[in-house]
């Protein structure tokens, strides 16, 4: 980041360096999470599916790699959908997609001067609301992405130590 000096950043500096860069890195994130999520998702199913036809297929010179194939479909299935409870892509494309379509969304609500921002009383306190929610928005998103990551990671802690004391 260069130096700057206090209160030296105008909406255009504003929305060039700082929104625009939110909006691409939400907009992307948004997509890997979405992607992730969806391939996921759509593994586990059929290889859920799988799993059944596998067991109920009788092919006596082939019962062993039957077995095989069956243990590993089901044991990716298992680790699909355990991955997914680690991660949470569903959540986090969730929480970046609403992020960035409420950037968007504010961001033209300003240009407009309209919803909010009809009660400014000029284009300075404007833009000072503009900046306050747009970075609250971000400062929210933060902190769920983080609640989500966290609580999945302490429950997993909780569920070790309730398997080492029995």
């Amino acid at each position: 980041m260069p130096p700057r000096p206090f209160a030296s950043v105008d909406a255009q500096t504003y929305i060039s360096d700082r929104f625009n860069d939110a909006i691409s890195w939400y907009d992307a994130k948004a997509a890997i999470a979405k992607a992730r999520y969806q391939w996921m998702r759509a593994a586990s199913v059929i290889g859920g599916v799988m799993v059944p036809v596998l067991i109920n297929i009788h092919w006596p010179e082939g019962e062993l790699y039957l077995k095989i194939v069956t243990t590993v479909v089901s044991t990716i299935v298992v680790l699909l959908v355990s991955l997914e409870s680690v991660f949470h892509y569903r959540e986090q494309w969730i929480n970046y997609r609403s992020t960035e379509q409420f950037l968007r969304r504010e961001y033209f609500l300003f240009t407009a001067k309209e919803g909010v921002y009809t009660r400014t009383r000029d284009d300075h306190a404007a833009f000072t609301m503009f900046v306050e929610r747009v970075e609250s928005k971000i400062e929210s998103e933060n902190a769920s992405t983080l609640q989500i990551l966290t609580t999945v990671s302490e429950a997993a802690k909780g569920q070790r130590g309730e398997q080492g004391s029995t």
